[in-house]
């Protein structure tokens, strides 16, 4: 089992910052990738981004050059730093912890909501 706990979601204006935080406890030991996905009313879950064991970072085409995935394995938490935000950004940010065997644990969502 894997627990992970978000934070730092808000309101903000386009154009501008926040960071996300997601800390793990539990079996971290077991977890292969954290990643965060974002879902909008009405839309489907989306991958924003993802860092693997080995560090490696993938993300979405629409965030590319604006967020930034990263982790400290001391804390066991993985930051999104997020920068000029746009209205389309906004939706329910979800930590995800993919599991070496497959499983996924999710965290229960922080609000971003950009908006002048």
């Amino acid at each position: 089992q894997v627990q992970l706990v978000e934070s730092g979601g808000g309101s903000v204006q386009p154009g501008g910052s926040l960071r996300l935080s997601c800390a793990a406890s539990g079996s971290i030991f077991s977890i292969n990738a954290m990643g965060w996905y974002r879902q909008a009313p009405g839309k489907q879950r989306e991958l924003v981004a993802v860092i693997t064991r080995g560090g490696i970072t993938n993300y979405a085409d629409s965030v590319k050059g604006r967020f930034t995935i990263s982790r400290n394995n001391a804390k066991n938490t993985v930051y999104l730093q997020m920068n000029s935000l746009r209205p389309e950004d906004t939706a329910v940010y979800l930590c995800n912890a993919r599991l070496i065997t497959g499983g996924d644990f999710w965290g229960q969502g922080t609000q971003v909501t950009v908006s002048s």
